[in-house]
């Protein structure tokens, strides 16, 4: 099965509102093109300092009420930090916390600020740690990382070889904290857009076989001539800016924002029944003993075959996780074909 994170969707696990768990609550109860591949209850940033161990309790009470019925992954974010021991200890214990009380609903964590190897290493024992003292599986629990600190940036290479043979699953993008980290400037409110590091950062998750995660876009809203209104184009901009570059998915900070990059990382109608139609053409010419195989002009060998299969898997993975949103964006009859079309180059 495809690993499907199209969404990376941040949710605030307390707030200072009357129900402070209101964000999370409605993240894990979103639906429709509104429910992310990977929703994570943020303890870190997206939490006032006071509020952290609220946030955690937070967690706790809702998971096992909403997790069974929530289509996509959740992956808590908690405190860490490569050069502070104090963070590195507060996310021990939210990680440990956490395991303990609803290691059943989680699919792993995410580290913030992580540096060299070494430091994302920690984070991976302390994640093995709460494993073994609560009586999980070696492995069941994965850990992904922001990476927005000139350190792992620098590490990018070793950390993706680390995460092909350990339980990193991710790679994710921190452009705000990176920015300040190099003394970078935003100018005429524009922050760089760093393509260097996205395509690095996209080349070794693929080759790590990891998923890549765009950053966050944090000017939701926009003004125009005194009104304002949520800025969907410049949006849509940045996520499909990062799947030019291969990125798996894109990190969401609002339910419209989950909307959008649900549907921009996922194949169009158009794109599935042309890599569709090409295998099965595909498997009836093979069937008939066919040596070289053409379909509409075009010579099909495994590396073409494979692009066509991706596409069918990709479906499949977003069907198994969220059938309301393949059935919405897809005809019956064509979803029916990608799901029993054989993916098998022979």
């Amino acid at each position: 099965m495809t690993q499907l994170c199209r969404t990376f969707q941040t949710a605030p696990a307390a707030v200072p509102k009357d129900n402070t768990a209101k964000y999370l609550e409605s993240g894990l109860t979103a639906d429709g093109f509104q429910a992310p591949d990977w929703l994570v209850p943020d303890i870190e940033d997206g939490t006032a300092p006071s509020m952290k161990d609220e946030a955690v309790e937070n967690v706790i009470d809702l998971l096992p009420k909403y997790a069974p019925d929530f289509g996509g992954e959740i992956w808590p974010r908690v405190e860490w930090a490569n050069d502070d021991e104090r963070f590195r200890e507060r996310g021990r214990e939210q990680i440990h916390r956490l395991v303990a009380e609803v290691g059943d609903h989680v699919d792993g964590f995410v580290a913030p600020k992580v540096g060299r190897l070494d430091d994302v290493q920690e984070a991976a024992g302390v994640v093995a740690e709460a494993e073994r003292e609560y009586g999980y599986d070696d492995g069941s629990l994965g850990l992904s990382v922001i990476v927005e600190t000139p350190q792992a940036r620098s590490d990018l290479r070793e950390l993706a070889l680390f995460g092909a043979d350990s339980r990193l699953e991710g790679l994710v993008f921190g452009p705000v904290d990176y920015t300040a980290e190099l003394g970078g400037r935003e100018i005429d409110g524009e922050r760089p857009r760093w393509d260097g590091l996205l395509e690095t950062m996209s080349n070794e998750a693929s080759a790590g076989g990891l998923v890549a995660i765009g950053g966050p876009f944090d000017q939701l809203y926009a003004e125009r001539a005194g009104v304002t209104y949520y800025d969907a184009p410049a949006y849509a901009d940045q996520v499909e800016f990062e799947a030019q570059f291969g990125l798996d998915g894109s990190w969401s900070l609002h339910p419209k924002q989950t909307v959008q990059a649900n549907r921009i990382h996922m194949p169009t109608p158009e794109e599935l029944e042309r890599d569709v139609h090409k295998i099965e053409s595909f498997n009836d010419a093979k069937s008939s003993g066919t040596g070289a195989v053409m379909v509409d002009g075009q010579m099909i060998d495994e590396a073409t075959y494979r692009n066509f299969a991706n596409t069918v898997e990709t479906v499949r993975s977003i069907h198994e996780a969220h059938p309301t949103q393949t059935a919405e964006f897809y005809d019956e009859e064509l979803l029916g074909r990608a799901r029993d079309v054989e993916l098998a180059f022979r």
